[in-house]
């Protein structure tokens, strides 16, 4: 109900935005004539994007965009956006694309437009070998304590879904991984893709995911509404991308593990 609540308001504050600040998105013509391309990215979400310590952007998010840019013969102009800016910034025309891992839902498609699935992110259990959960239900019980991030919308969905765990809340993706792998939490439930790589850390911890996942969303590319010939053009490049292993080849570097549900390219769009 809490989720259901936020996301109503979310999107009553987005249906605002566009009916108040609503601007015509550059057209595909407009882009290749002036040799840029602003893609919005997370400014503070690695391993999709971040700064590294000279400064500059690196991740997930800044090779597709890299690569995007270079098939379309355009340079890259990023525009760092918080996560609840992606669609704003679509529907201001500040931005020409949203990368940031932005999901796909029917709410979010009345305002904006989206490519073919760029990635996936799955809700599902990380845990380690000391658990003999084999499902996400086995762990509605106060033996089990689940560490997670102060803010994330899975806070509220794990006290109505699992209420009998423990819940101990941190600051961080690192801060969740440590505490389970310190022993000082049984798991994470989120959207495990992202932890992954902090994993790493921990090499004695003998790691492992529940099969089963809980939900698996799909993450596109933001478009502004109505630019047909721009989607195109990007339906075309993410499938060659997709075809030539590029895509998970990117991930699994950046997030130190293949995608749990890798996507699969199809030539019908």
């Amino acid at each position: 109900m809490f989720k259901r609540l936020i996301s109503l308001c979310a999107v009553a504050a987005m249906a605002m935005f566009a009916v108040s600040t609503a601007a015509d998105a550059r057209t595909l013509d407009e882009i290749l004539e002036d040799g840029t391309i602003r893609i919005g990215i997370n400014p503070n979400f690695p391993p999709n994007s971040s700064r590294d310590s000279a400064g500059e952007w690196v991740g997930f998010d800044i090779e597709i965009g890299n690569k995007i840019a270079e098939m379309m013969k355009v340079e890259v102009e990023w525009v760092p956006t918080e996560t609840p800016q992606r669609v704003p910034f679509l529907v201001a025309d500040k931005i020409d694309i949203s990368l940031g891992a932005l999901t796909r839902n029917s709410e979010r498609a009345k305002l904006i437009d989206y490519t073919v699935p760029l990635h996936t992110e799955v809700l599902a259990v990380l845990t380690t070998d000391k658990v003999t959960a084999n499902k996400w239900q086995d762990l509605n019980s106060d033996e089990y304590t689940l560490a997670n991030m102060r803010g994330n919308w899975t806070v509220p969905w794990t006290e109505e879904n699992i209420p009998n765990a423990n819940l101990e809340l941190v600051d961080t993706l690192a801060d969740t991984v440590r505490l389970v792998g310190q022993g000082r939490a049984d798991a994470i439930v989120e959207n495990i893709d992202f932890y992954m790589a902090h994993t790493k850390n921990y090499p004695d911890v003998k790691w492992r995911v529940i099969e089963e996942p809980i939900f698996v969303a799909y993450c596109a590319i933001g478009v502004g509404k109505g630019n047909a010939d721009l989607v195109e053009v990007l339906n075309i490049i993410l499938y060659a991308l997709h075809s030539d292993g590029v895509v998970n080849e990117i991930w699994e570097a950046s997030y130190g593990a293949p995608m749990l549900v890798p996507v699969v390219p199809n030539p019908y769009f």
